[in-house]
């Protein structure tokens, strides 16, 4: 079982008073359920569902519910990690029909980087002060099963305190079939071969009849949770997501939200939950039989990161919010309604750019630091376990970091062209 750091500061009860005077004014069956959270309770699939509906003064009561939470779990801080994105190769098998990223051997828009270009972006973002690399990509049939342990080891000999975060378990599920090797066998290969932790990303909604229309070539629910709860077992952490705001009901992001909060409290191993909202604008690019249309609105992804709070408050503690696929102005209102982290610097971001996202692909620590000060709180920056490294109570005293000279430019813009 893993344990995070202890909360950094607790508020005061005063807040909790008023809050619940608030409720007072709320609908019956609403106020009773955010009471229960409130009191720690764990609210069904159903409970959710109910939240997810809310608008207007309910709406707001929720988000007002998720910030208390947040600051009982975690106090006063919000937190931001630097680090890199290298997907290494845009060639997949499976041609999922929400991703705008992969492309077949035959484009001529394929890349592949060989394992010594990606150890070249790997020591740059280290010397940019990076503590993690999150490497993951496409299912390119010009590699094989040995590709990623390799390039754990070259990643691990050159850098020895960088933190490798990679190979989510649609590629784990994927190589160790390629191998002829258990799950357990390849992941505690990665493991002893230098990687650090998973992302958990293939997750989409944990549900295969949704699965087997969006993405039928995909990983099944079942063998997602095999992945992450093998990885728990031998000892490497993961994160979860949710990738919602397409075909799915709010019923289906509910059960998705239990299914991680039970297998958590199997393992323990989830640093963090994130949600991720479908950019759909370049989906269609490739041809795909299956057009998935972004069904959200703004009030939409502030409810699904306050109900992941409440759904998941006395389990997974850090809620990040994605200021690539939201944009740092929603995210700050994230920050205010139960989020607490906002992500790394990533200096490259493909796949969400790719789908049509426009936010750019490098936010330099200052910039993140004054989005989370403008939302209330205070910066600091943590490592991938979510140890706080370095904390900003004061702006005057914030230090000029390698990457805060860099340009952030417009989206497409990258420090090293991939």
């Amino acid at each position: 079982m893993f344990e995070l750091p202890p909360p950094a500061e607790q508020p005061p009860g005063s807040s909790e008073i008023e809050l619940d005077r608030s409720l007072e004014w709320l609908p019956v069956e609403t106020s009773k359920i955010l009471r229960r959270a409130l009191e720690g309770s764990d609210l069904s699939a159903e409970e959710l569902t109910t939240l997810f509906a809310l608008e207007g003064v309910a709406s707001d009561a929720l988000l007002a519910t998720a910030h208390f939470l947040r600051t009982q779990a975690v106090g006063q801080i919000c937190t931001y990690i630097v680090n890199r994105n290298i997907n290494f190769t845009n060639i997949c098998y499976n041609h999922c029909h929400f991703c705008a990223y992969s492309r077949p051997r035959s484009s001529g828009e394929a890349f592949s980087l060989s394992a010594d270009e990606v150890l070249r972006l790997a020591k740059e973002a280290h010397e940019l002060g990076a503590t993690e690399v999150c490497i993951q990509a496409g299912l390119s049939p010009e590699l094989d099963a040995s590709f990623y342990p390799r390039l754990c080891r070259i990643i691990r000999k050159s850098l020895a305190d960088i933190h490798i975060h990679g190979c989510s378990p649609q590629e784990v599920v994927h190589w160790s079939r390629e191998a002829g090797r258990t799950i357990r066998e390849y992941l505690s290969e990665l493991k002893d071969s230098g990687l650090d932790s998973l992302p958990g990303t293939s997750a989409e909604i944990l549900d295969d009849g949704i699965r087997a229309i969006i993405s039928p070539r995909r990983l099944s629910t079942q063998e997602w949770t095999q992945v992450i709860e093998t990885a728990h077992l031998i000892g490497l952490p993961t994160t979860a997501t949710i990738m919602y705001g397409h075909i799915e009901r709010p019923l289906f992001r509910a059960r998705h939200l239990v299914h991680v909060r039970d297998l958590q409290r199997r393992t323990g191993g989830f640093t963090e939950f994130v949600p991720l909202s479908l950019v759909a604008d370049a989906t269609d690019a490739q041809g795909r039989p299956v057009r998935l249309n972004r069904a959200l609105q703004i009030t939409d992804v502030l409810k699904m990161h306050a109900i992941a709070r409440l759904a998941l408050q006395r389990d997974i503690p850090n809620i990040q919010v994605s200021w690539v696929k939201e944009g740092l102005e929603t995210a700050k209102v994230c920050l205010r309604g139960g989020a607490n982290d906002l992500g790394g610097t990533l200096m490259n971001e493909s796949i969400s750019s790719s789908a049509g996202a426009t936010n750019g692909e490098l936010k330099r620590p200052c910039e993140l630091r004054a989005a989370i000060r403008a939302a209330g709180s205070v910066p600091a920056q943590r490592d991938t376990l979510y140890r706080i490294l370095r904390r900003f109570d004061d702006p005057a005293e914030d230090p000029v970091d390698p990457l805060d000279n860099m340009s952030p430019g417009p989206p497409g813009h990258t420090i090293s062209p991939l």
